[in-house]
């Protein structure tokens, strides 16, 4: 992988390959960010740079590139079973090969165990140190990408500080973080923070257009409303029917709401009680943030709004209704009926009871 591969962050590319041209690059960097804003690609890009232009790399098979992550304990695994990363590989290859960009929730779906806690464990260290203590096979550099140290237990962390504060000759260490503060403060004194960025919505637009083949006006919009996360971006031109099904759904409580139309609204919380409790905190999820765009959208000002070109037509007539007198008490009972969702009360009762008191709510002025 190349820094020209990255999604914009020029500025922080620049400055890398610099560091490693000069040789003046320190033995462990850690790259934090907001989600989607690039930071395994650059550490990935990085970790070509140094290790030079290889065919092995174009699979991540480099002998001399060694990857920690989190991983799960096997369900027919024992307590003392050592789990470490090589475990899963070639998941995480196949991962890497798909796009350097993706969430947490990506690599749990991609090892199968979607609804299990993913950690770091001793072993991990142990299997490190024992891959760092070999020469490098190219007689080059040995470099370690290490995504989501926060997630390493406490037993591993503190082995993965020894090699921090004695690394291996010619060993790179990069770190690739979420919530940097979770980490010892130990290790985060021996490594060198790069912070990164939110893209800037005119990289994300080209490389929608670009990569994606998408006209400039429908780029320009998502590139808005991913607000410098690339993976929101994608979220966004993949959407699937159910996104669409959430606008429908809001549109016709709003409506029905309106024109207090008690009997359909009726029938319209028995059809919401029906699609499952994840489904519905999804959709009131999605709810709240459709009466905060709609609440924004009144001011007039295009770069505070992030909605659909879909979301944004409904809004041109709806939006007037949500105002000062009303979205705050809008967003509690909005709030209010996701909790109750997680608690397990009665959908039917939750939905009919959101619906009844929209009808009061959008009367306000």
């Amino acid at each position: 992988m190349t820094f020209d591969e990255v999604i914009g962050q020029q500025a922080v590319a620049q400055r890398l390959q610099q560091m490693a041209d000069e040789q003046r690059l320190p033995h462990a960097l850690m790259f934090c960010g907001p989600t989607g804003s690039g930071k395994m690609a650059l550490a990935l890009a990085l970790a070509s740079r140094l290790l030079g232009d290889s065919a092995m790399l174009r699979k991540w098979e480099h002998p001399d590139l060694h990857f920690t992550y989190p991983v799960v304990r096997p369900a027919d695994a024992g307590s003392d079973t050592k789990v470490t990363s090589d475990d899963y590989l070639r998941e995480w290859r196949s991962l890497l090969l798909q796009s350097p960009y993706f969430t947490l929730d990506q690599w749990l779906s991609c090892m199968n165990v979607a609804n299990q806690q993913a950690v770091i464990f001793e072993a991990e260290s142990d299997a490190l140190s024992r891959k760092l203590s070999l020469m490098s096979s190219q007689g080059g550099y040995k470099v370690v990408v290490i995504w989501l140290p926060e997630r390493m237990n406490v037993t591993c962390a503190n082995k993965l500080l020894k090699l921090l504060e004695e690394p291996p000759q010619l060993t790179v260490f990069l770190l690739v973080s979420e919530e940097p503060d979770k980490l010892l403060e130990t290790i985060r004194s021996r490594v060198q923070r790069i912070d990164i960025r939110r893209i800037d919505d005119a990289d994300i637009e080209q490389a929608l257009v670009e990569r994606r083949g998408l006209d400039s006006d429908t780029a320009r919009r998502i590139a808005h409303f991913a607000n410098g996360d690339w993976l929101r971006a994608l979220e966004v031109l993949e959407a699937d029917s159910e996104n669409l099904q959430m606008l429908d759904m809001f549109k016709m409580l709003m409506r029905l709401a309106y024109m207090r139309n008690v009997k359909e609204l009726k029938k319209w919380s028995e059809t919401v009680a029906g699609l499952g409790r994840e489904r519905q905190k999804r959709m009131l999820g999605y709810f709240s943030r459709m009466a905060r765009e709609n609440f924004v959208y009144n001011f007039r000002e295009p770069s505070l709004c992030y909605m659909t070109a879909e979301e944004e037509e409904f809004a041109k007539n709806f939006a007037r209704f949500v105002n000062e007198a009303n979205i705050i008490d809008i967003a509690e009972t909005l709030q209010q009926a996701q909790r109750e969702i997680g608690q397990n009360v009665s959908p039917k009762i939750v939905f009919f009871d959101l619906a009844l008191n929209m009808i009061i709510l959008l009367r306000r002025s």
